[in-house]
């Protein structure tokens, strides 16, 4: 609540607080402010005093006021999104009647046309998730958090593995010199054999290290794309993947996800039309919604991807708690038109950043050209310490007591998530629940703020902003009754 003192009026009070949160990218590019009633009930202000300090924000030149719209956060200089006209949104209008499950964003970009995602400018809401973890929101668990808390990745084996690793000794073997451009050969050997598990044969000589995962991804598009080609993603899906593409120039093309995959006749439609260079997917617990792919799927999209000459990067980042045996594409093609990506920021430790990619024999050239030109090698220190951990079983008895914890999280944050009135738009599995909360999360994230939980809202996972009434939820971080009850009061204020 907000409280007038000497120093500070009310107004820049609540001026300050919504700034903070914009340059922060708590408020997004895009983002909706609440109307002037809503923001003066929530603040316990008066109209006026909202009108004033919004009439600050405009002068700041951090939001802009839209005519009977209301105010919205504005879009920075290097990340406009380009308007669409008004004659274009009734032809997309009239498409759409027509083509029925075709949706405006995937006319708009089987266009070629149309909106940021697929001109080649960031989604403007790419980065605030990424940004709110960076910024401490409060003490609180945060449901939006996108790992697992840190009291459950201590352990005491990282620690005594780093110390073996860097005795003054091996200090000097390979510190003082420039690391293996592929990787430590030692990580990459168990790697291999690590592999093999999931039937994913990959010798160390194809296997490439990185800053982590992200890093790997970043590899392939630079290596095998260019700016203006078309790119498959999945939708929902990962922002900072949408926004990482747009930022390189790239084509989105949104792939509806379902339960058992992709849409075919959606992935089908762009591969006629615009023969897509890349296909990105989670095949094994899709971020946001738990998703696995099915074996039927897998294999029709390696048809598509043989029939039409494009590369699938299969992200399996969740792998550590995933089943051996589920579905992957990399372990039915063989590591000939898929590029495996996986890391241990998940079950690790988030700032160790070590990544990795298996790729075909014909493409680790050129991606370890890639790679040497942006890092030249990766840190050999943190690699050997985490083959030592994984050779010794450290990694594997680590991640099944993760596994274990986790399963008990989930069916508490399930219990509550349905006591408070939500449902499920997907199996809750993995890490992440996809819930739906019957109001628009945009909004509900804004108010939630105040309480001192960061939420996921559905937008985030959209290619273009659009409203959502469904939410992502950590279950590691909702296990406790206190956020569902402060959840079902705002909930109730915000339908008010």
């Amino acid at each position: 609540m907000l409280m007038k003192t000497t120093t500070q009026s009310l107004t820049e009070q609540l001026s300050a607080r919504f700034g903070e949160r914009i340059r922060n990218r708590l408020l997004a590019p895009g983002a909706r402010l609440p109307s002037v009633r809503q923001c003066a009930q929530q603040h316990g202000v008066s109209p006026s005093t909202v009108v004033a300090a919004y009439d600050q924000l405009l002068a700041q030149g951090l939001v802009e006021a839209r005519k009977n719209r209301g105010f919205f956060v504005r879009e920075m200089a290097t990340g406009q999104v380009e308007r669409v006209p008004e004659d274009d949104e009734t032809g997309a209008q009239e498409v759409e009647r027509a083509m029925g499950n075709w949706s405006t964003a995937h006319w708009f970009a089987a266009r070629g046309a149309g909106r940021g995602a697929a001109r080649g400018a960031p989604p403007v809401n790419a980065t605030a998730l990424i940004r709110g973890m960076f910024h401490k929101i409060s003490d609180k668990p945060q449901p939006g958090m996108g790992v697992f808390p840190p009291a459950w990745l201590e352990s005491t084996f990282m620690p005594a593995a780093v110390r073996k690793v860097t005795s003054t000794r091996a200090l000097n073997d390979f510190s003082l010199q420039y690391g293996e451009p592929l990787g430590d050969t030692g990580l990459r050997r168990v790697l291999s054999k690590k592999l093999a598990t999931l039937n994913v044969h990959a010798a160390p000589e194809n296997i490439i290290t990185t800053v982590g995962a992200t890093h790997a991804l970043d590899i392939v598009s630079r290596t095998l794309l260019r700016p203006g080609d078309p790119v498959m993603v999945e939708e929902p899906g990962w922002a900072v993947e949408f926004a990482r593409l747009a930022a390189l120039g790239m084509h989105i093309l949104p792939v509806p996800r379902r339960a058992d995959g992709p849409d075919l006749e959606v992935m089908a439609k762009y591969c006629e039309v615009h023969q897509p260079k890349l296909y990105v997917s989670v095949s094994v617990f899709h971020n946001p919604t738990g998703y696995c792919l099915s074996p039927g799927s897998a294999h029709r999209i390696l048809q598509l991807a043989n029939q039409y000459n494009f590369h699938v990067v299969e992200d399996d980042t969740y792998s550590h708690i995933a089943p051996e045996h589920a579905t992957r594409l990399t372990a039915l093609d063989g590591l000939q038109r898929t590029i495996y990506v996986s890391g241990f920021a998940k079950i690790l430790a988030p700032n160790w950043r070590i990544g990795f990619m298996a790729a075909p024999p014909a493409l680790v050239e050129q991606l370890l050209d890639t790679k040497l030109l942006a890092t030249l090698t990766t840190p050999a220190l943190l690699e050997k310490a985490l083959a030592l951990c994984i050779e010794q079983g450290q990694l594997r008895r680590h991640a099944e007591r993760i596994r274990t914890r986790l399963d008990a999280a989930r069916a508490r944050s399930v219990k509550l998530a349905l006591g408070a009135g939500c449902t499920f738009a997907a199996e809750p599995v993995g890490l992440f629940g996809w819930v739906e909360t019957g109001v628009d999360t945009d909004a509900l994230s804004q108010r939630m703020l105040d309480e001192g939980y960061l939420l996921a809202p559905g937008a985030l996972f959209h290619a273009e902003r659009k409203p959502s009434t469904l939410m992502r939820i950590n279950f590691a971080t909702t296990q406790e009754a206190e956020f569902w009850k402060t959840f079902e009061r705002v909930r109730a204020e915000q339908g008010r």
